[in-house]
């Protein structure tokens, strides 16, 4: 992008964006090519297009992440991150860009249960990364010794693909992203078990939230 054309201009300013590179199709690390993709990367390289500023991506862990944005160790974040009052209090969001629902990810003709409520009912082990919002929800199900939190969630799915876990609880669209990498082994099942929207994060008091803010809705 340029000035002239600029939603608002930030003079070529590099942005530090941290991303996670394992939340299909958010963001993730191309099997074929080995380089990192996903939407999050579309999504920022047309924001700063309509900006006029520098992306620059940085690989990092998901725990920890939220408190690193706080920290200014990032200029904002990019990772599914799911718009909570609890982290509200310690980074400044973006407009939600996405509505999402959380479901259930099973391996594929498992009819033993066929919601989170009869999950919870019987004595099944349910699988999800920590610190997400899924962790939270899985929590209003099940005691937390019933629960497994994995660092990331292929590590979640692939524990369900080995019978580790009898269920994921994971958003919609990520679930999505896998099914498309093991379509004859996983299948969603269940109505959506709750509904939240995704934004970006930045510190609090970010000069980037109100121009990102104008681009994503130019945009939509």
């Amino acid at each position: 992008g340029d000035a002239a054309s600029a939603v608002v201009d930030l003079n070529c300013q590099e942005i530090t964006i941290s991303v996670e590179n394992a939340y299909l199709p958010f963001n993730y690390i191309s099997i074929e090519t080995g380089e990192p993709g996903g939407w999050d990367y579309e999504a920022w390289n047309e924001i700063c297009t309509r900006l006029h500023c520098t992306p620059v991506y940085v690989e990092s862990a998901w725990e920890g992440m939220i408190q690193a944005v706080s920290d200014g160790q990032f200029d904002a974040a990019a990772d599914g991150i799911t718009i909570t009052p609890d982290r509200a209090e310690i980074v400044d969001f973006s407009v939600g860009y996405i509505q999402i629902q959380q479901r259930l990810l099973v391996r594929k003709g498992d009819t033993r249960f066929d919601s989170i409520e009869a999950l919870a009912a019987g004595d099944f082990l349910l699988g999800t990364q920590a610190s997400t919002t899924n962790y939270e929800t899985a929590t209003n199900y099940l005691s937390e010794d019933r629960i497994k939190a994995f660092e990331q969630f292929p590590f979640a799915v692939q524990a369900l693909i080995a019978g580790d876990v009898d269920a994921v609880i994971i958003d919609e669209v990520v679930g999505m992203g896998y099914l498309g990498e093991n379509a004859a082994e996983l299948e969603l099942i269940g109505p959506a078990i709750s509904s939240d929207a995704l934004g970006f994060i930045y510190p609090k008091g970010s000069e980037l939230r109100e121009p990102v803010d104008q681009a994503l809705q130019a945009m939509m």
